[in-house]
């Protein structure tokens, strides 16, 4: 539909434009007959001063009139000086007249032979622009369709050169990432040839991973504790107690006897608790030495 409408209004601007050219020509030939033609006053007082040269021009015939024919005047004619010419020199002028007008009738017949071709022409190249109307539409449509063929090819081609400048850019900045990881690489190999950790974000990691593995094992030994101490403050039926264990034997340091525990009975040793918190208000004794 927009092909149509500008196939279209291409051909009413074709048109816009003759009938533009006709009305210039038009125009032109009323200002040339406007230039001819004088004005209607000046045509008026023109005539007027005619009219009475014609008055006057008569009554001075009038009067010649009445000069010539009263026969008592003396001044009625008067002779012409000069000579007449002969027959043979009006016959040779009559000639020469003959043969100028027979050359301007072959110029006038040669200049309408030349206007009768102009014409021909004229009407050929008046047939050929009619006929060349319908080609000119035929090739405005197509000019038409090439360029919106032209228009999706150009928008096609804008994408393509806008996703290969993206592409070129990607690839200037993995040249720039392989450049700095060479020469990261690099001073890695001349760190370890100095004795080095490779970087220091390595060494961190290698840090942090060490200290990862340290609390690690830590944790494993803090089980490992854990499972001990509740292993020692398991009784033997069962029941788990958070005091602490103490001995009910003791080993006799008699050489005669064997290194066996032996219970203790009823004289179990006194075992002190600790002190407690209110301890820290009180002021520790001062021993004083013993004097023998």
């Amino acid at each position: 539909l927009i092909s149509n409408g500008d196939v279209e209004l291409h051909s009413t601007e074709e048109e816009k434009r003759i009938l533009k050219i006709q009305l210039a020509e038009e125009t032109r030939k009323i200002q040339n007959l406007r230039k001819d033609i004088p004005c209607k006053q000046e045509i008026v007082k023109h005539l007027a001063i005619l009219q009475r040269e014609l008055e006057m021009s008569q009554d001075k015939v009038q009067s010649l009139e009445k000069i010539l024919v009263d026969p008592s005047s003396e001044n009625r004619s008067r002779l012409l000086g000069g000579d007449d010419p002969s027959f043979d020199d009006l016959h040779q002028r009559v000639n020469e007249m003959e043969l100028t007008l027979a050359r301007k009738e072959e110029q006038i017949l040669e200049k309408d032979l030349i206007l009768e071709q102009v014409d021909r022409l004229a009407e050929r190249t008046n047939v050929k622009a009619m006929n060349g109307k319908h080609d000119t539409l035929a090739l405005a449509k197509k000019v038409n369709d090439v360029q919106g063929k032209m228009k999706d090819i150009t928008r096609k081609m804008m994408a393509v050169v806008s996703e290969l400048s993206m592409q070129q850019a990607n690839a200037m900045q993995l040249q720039h990432n392989v450049r700095d990881k060479q020469q990261f690489l690099e001073s890695c190999h001349l760190r370890m040839e100095q004795g080095m950790a490779p970087s220091e974000e390595f060494e961190n990691e290698w840090l942090k991973m060490l200290d990862k593995e340290n609390r690690r094992m830590m944790e494993i030994k803090m089980k490992y504790k854990e499972a001990e101490e509740e292993e020692r403050h398991l009784l033997p039926g069962g029941v788990y107690t958070a005091a602490e264990p103490r001995p009910n034997a003791y080993i006799p340091d008699c050489e005669s006897e064997l290194p066996i525990p032996r219970p203790y009975g009823k004289m179990v040793p006194f075992k002190p608790s600790e002190p407690s918190a209110h301890m820290r208000h009180y002021r520790k004794p001062v021993i004083k030495p013993i004097e023998i």
